[in-house]
């Protein structure tokens, strides 16, 4: 294997490991309001693309500016959802399920952006919906307002890809992260106003403020993974952010997974696993 693809799933690995810790951390401190949480997550990040974007003069507002608070909002409600539900679902089975957001992807860019997708694509789709349907049918022990919340976390997360798509290459990427963790850290911190719950101790505040530091550096390499290597070679990488998850779940809140929650799980992996190495791999590549 090449050097460079090394180095380029490598990036991808820590960036997983660095979501995963956070999502982690999410679930420790679930006892805390979940848009307290957003604050918290959203601050740090948003001071350092804002730093990043005046000390390179590039213009915070952008040229697309409905869109960007567009794809703003929905990235702020898909967080806020996810942050919620994980009050109520097992870590591993959480972060499975919002990684159903290509899904809703695939059908909002049929209808909204007439793209159109390979069949072999729609097989491992549907592989990782029948998962979804395993886990809600056959899953007594899953929370259904649990179960609702992610789901619709993963819906908003999927209008967020349709979204950048549309502002396309006319915004610097920074630009449209840093609307995103302005406008999270301004909805989480007028919504504490209002319901703020102090943390129990000093470990807590430090571990608040490490939400933003690795979801910061689950950002820099996970962008740096794509740069260094192509898509098809490091995005199906990324869903060993589930399997941190799982084993963190597992080994250190102990929870348990059922053999047909696990078959889900194991179906939402595979599929979109699959997907994710054959829908950005072009076809004279292959």
């Amino acid at each position: 294997m090449d050097k460079g693809v090394k180095r380029a799933i490598g990036y991808m690995l820590l960036s997983t490991a660095a979501f995963a810790v956070m999502n982690a951390l999410l679930k420790y401190l679930n006892h805390i309001p979940a848009l307290e949480l957003v604050f918290f997550r959203s601050i740090g990040s948003a001071c350092i693309a804002t730093s990043f974007l005046l000390r390179q003069r590039i213009p915070l507002l952008g040229q697309t500016r409905g869109l960007l608070l567009l794809r703003a909002a929905l990235g702020v409600t898909a967080m806020s959802l996810f942050f919620t539900s994980l009050k109520y679902l097992p870590l591993g089975l959480a972060v499975s399920l919002r990684y159903t957001a290509p899904l809703y992807a695939v059908v909002f860019a049929w209808f909204l952006l007439r793209e159109r997708f390979r069949l072999l694509q729609g097989i491992f789709l549907l592989l990782a919906f029948a998962g979804v349907l395993i886990i809600r049918g056959f899953s007594p022990e899953v929370d259904p307002l649990g179960l609702l919340l992610i789901l619709l976390a993963a819906m908003f997360s999927g209008m967020v890809y349709i979204a950048i798509r549309k502002i396309g290459p006319r915004e610097h990427p920074v630009v449209v992260v840093n609307y995103f963790m302005v406008l999270a850290t301004a909805v989480g911190g007028i919504a504490t106003l209002w319901n703020w719950k102090a943390p129990n101790n000093g470990w807590e505040w430090g571990l608040l403020g490490c939400l933003g530091i690795f979801g910061y550096f689950g950002q820099l390499f996970m962008t740096r993974a794509f740069q260094t290597g192509k898509t098809y070679q490091v995005a199906p990488f990324k869903y060993a952010e589930v399997v941190y998850a799982l084993l963190i779940g597992i080994f250190f809140f102990g929870e348990q997974y059922s053999l047909i929650s696990s078959l889900g799980v194991g179906c939402i992996l595979v599929g979109l696993a699959l997907y994710a190495a054959t829908g950005n791999r072009k076809p004279q590549n292959v």
